[in-house]
């Protein structure tokens, strides 16, 4: 179809700016993924360390092209000196996967030496009523509350993101467990002179003083993701995301899941592939 040089040079002025808009990535779909679309749940092993993985789709996600870097760690692990258990589901939040009870079975097949990675923020950010499909935390750290009312009738108490880092943190460490709390792993967002634009800056706050206060790990994501990415040119970093700009294919996962391993050095150290 022939199109008019003007025309042709707004078409690309556009794309351009929907390329490096930092907001480019909150029209990417986010479905809140069902039990019976995943494969059933392996057991856990008693005679190895367990090396178990909450989170969302980022971390978890066999959605087509798209990947999780919780899909790919096991590649970087030994199987022969630790199990991993990547309980992560698409579309919940720190709230829903206590809320559904995901937390309270996983906390039930822990066991002492095992290790517990979570990662949690991109679904936590929305409304907590319906245009947030009943997901988002209220924002900070604090023990305020919130009554929102369900589609059954039902009110339930929502509580701030915090507050749900702090139950994660605190069940998991009293199993003996070694737990870590990450922060999101970062958007692909670049301006319009090419540099990547950091994100999660409150939130990957929250994350650490959770995890000084409760007196666990914490492996900041966003940062060690982020600062290869600011090194990258954005046309590699284009490369990893199979949407525009929130979920990756199976070569960002594994570099998501590298950036893992590499920063829990002290953690997983002695359980990585030689």
């Amino acid at each position: 179809m022939f199109m008019a040089r003007g025309s042709s040079l707004r078409v690309g002025v556009a794309f351009a700016a929907l390329m490096f808009s930092p907001l480019c990535f909150a029209q990417d779909d986010r479905p809140v993924v069902k039990d019976n679309e995943l494969p059933a749940d392996a057991t856990a092993s008693k005679s190895l360390p367990v090396l178990w993985i909450a989170g969302d789709s980022t971390v978890r996600n066999n959605s087509g092209e798209m990947r999780g870097w919780g899909d790919e760690i096991g590649a970087l692990m030994d199987p022969k000196k630790i199990q991993v258990m990547n309980r992560a589901i698409g579309g919940r939040s720190s709230r829903t996967f206590y809320n559904e009870g995901r937390w309270e079975k996983m906390l039930a097949e822990m066991k002492k030496g095992d290790i517990v990675l979570v990662q949690f923020g991109h679904n936590d950010v929305g409304a907590l009523d319906a245009p947030g499909k009943f997901r988002g935390s209220i924002k900070g750290l604090g023990e305020e509350t919130q009554q929102v009312k369900k589609p059954d009738g039902s009110t339930e108490t929502v509580h701030s993101y915090g507050w749900y880092l702090r139950q994660y943190a605190k069940s998991a460490k009293a199993k003996g467990t070694t737990v870590v709390l990450c922060s999101p792993v970062p958007h692909k967002k670049f301006d319009r002179e090419g540099k990547f634009v950091p994100d999660w800056a409150e939130w990957r706050g929250w994350v650490k003083a959770t995890a000084e206060a409760e007196g666990v790990e914490y492996l900041d994501l966003a940062e060690a993701v982020g600062k290869k990415y600011a090194a990258m040119p954005a046309t590699e970093v284009e490369g990893f995301f199979a949407d525009k700009g929130t979920h990756t294919n199976p070569e960002g996962a594994k570099f998501n899941a590298k950036c893992v391993v590499e920063g829990l050095g002290g953690v997983l150290g002695k359980y990585e592939v030689k």
